[in-house]
């Protein structure tokens, strides 16, 4: 038995995207992982840029989640003094979001000013995620510059490690400044963990670090085989930086594990559904003009992160302790959720059950996302998860759904 799992990035796409996921849908997929609370991101149609569209969220999550669920608040350029008011609201949501990087719409937020006055007034944290617009942009031209086609593995060159190291680096600065509560989001380079310390313990650190499982798995070498499945941004990059990974987490200079779960459609990610169910690009070939472009970054994976984890457990890369650690119990701190993410007396029965002698493969047959696909296909995992708990009551197992209880919303102790 395992404390559920706490999830502190995940895009669940409702409202305005729900051709490709809905709250209901990946919350499902999640549970039947083992995660049991998930805090969802802000870049949905409308983003979460009000008070009021947030609550909207939080509405429909009391109506169709499954697992325990929180939303963060979206920045813009210019919606400072409305993200300034999740001070008086501290309790109630997990954070405030900060894409300082690509992203899509006006989400990313590279007005210094606005920056600074968050950073500076913010009471609650703030996650971030940290890739240098500037030098992607310089990178993309100068690839193009040599007149060859774009492929996906042009894409750890485009948004290369200095891209992430700079933008981390320059929110390191400010969060220090101001003795902000940061929390960097996907750290995928072995550059950026000079930037992270294990000098002091998680409770007393003002800046925190999370690894995304698919850093973790995969590295450059595999996008001959997967192609725009793993295109993700950050980018999954050169095996090194995965080696890294791996050795800071056991060292504690990255806090928390997560998914940046990111379901999108097998057409939007220029993939076709084979025969024999494999998944390919068209007929054409990967290296057909704008595929790679065109691709949209992100892949889906609430409902295989716990068993990716148990994986590697088994190849002795982490202990059941620190997998408990870093998917559960320092999320639980660094977020400051109330009385979840522990197996404790008093504390919620968020609960998972693991068969560790029972082989789990993935296929199209047994995925719940909406989106239907999903970059693990094929691979199979040691283990299983049979049963989760949500708040005491048998969500799912061995299968079977009790569907009659939803999640609840996650209250924080600041």
């Amino acid at each position: 038995m395992l404390p559920g799992a706490i999830d502190d990035q995940v895009h669940f796409r409702e409202p305005g995207l729900t051709h490709k996921a809905t709250i209901y849908t990946e919350s499902k997929a999640a549970v039947a992982g083992g995660i049991t609370s998930f805090m969802e991101m802000p870049n949905t149609i409308p983003p979460a840029f009000t008070h009021q569209l947030l609550e909207e969220k939080y509405t429909i999550a009391s109506k169709t989640s499954l697992a325990n669920y929180s939303f963060y608040m979206g920045v813009s350029n210019d919606n400072a003094d409305e993200v300034l008011k999740t001070n008086n609201k501290k309790i109630n949501i997990c954070g405030i979001k900060i894409f300082m990087g690509s992203s899509t719409g006006n989400l990313l937020v590279d007005n210094p000013l606005t920056l600074d006055k968050i950073f500076r007034e913010s009471e609650v944290l703030i996650a971030t995620h940290c890739e240098d617009e500037r030098i992607i942009k310089e990178n993309l031209e100068k690839i193009k510059a040599t007149a060859k086609k774009l492929t996906v593995e042009d894409h750890p060159f485009i948004r290369n490690d200095e891209a992430c190291f700079e933008s981390s680096l320059y929110a390191i600065q400010i969060a220090k400044k101001y003795n902000t509560r940061l929390h960097i989001l996907h750290i995928s380079t072995e550059k950026e963990l000079q930037l992270l310390t294990n000098m002091m313990t998680m409770k007393d650190k003002r800046i925190t670090a999370e690894v995304c499982v698919h850093h973790l798995h995969f590295t450059s070498d595999d996008y001959e085989k997967l192609g725009n499945q793993i295109k993700c941004n950050p980018a999954i990059k050169a095996p090194h930086n995965k080696e890294a990974l791996w050795k800071a987490l056991s060292d504690d200079r990255l806090d928390v594990i997560a998914t940046d779960h990111a379901p999108h459609t097998l057409q939007e990610k220029g993939l076709i559904r084979n025969e024999d169910s494999t998944l390919s690009p068209p007929v054409g070939g990967r290296d057909r003009e704008g595929l790679y472009e065109k691709a949209h970054a992100g892949l889906p994976l609430v409902q295989h992160s716990l068993l990716l984890m148990l994986y590697y457990n088994k190849h002795g890369k982490i202990s059941l302790e620190r997998i408990a650690q870093k998917m559960s119990h320092a999320v639980a701190e660094c977020f400051q959720v109330k009385e979840r993410g522990y197996i404790r007396e008093g504390y919620y029965a968020d609960l998972v059950i693991v068969d560790m002698n029972q082989a789990t493969k993935v296929s199209k047959e047994n995925i719940l996302y909406k989106c239907g696909w999903s970059p693990l296909e094929g691979f199979e995992f040691p283990s299983a998860i049979t049963h989760t708990f949500v708040n005491g009551h048998l969500v799912y197992g061995n299968g079977v759904w009790d569907e009659s209880q939803k999640g609840q919303r996650l209250k924080f102790e600041r």
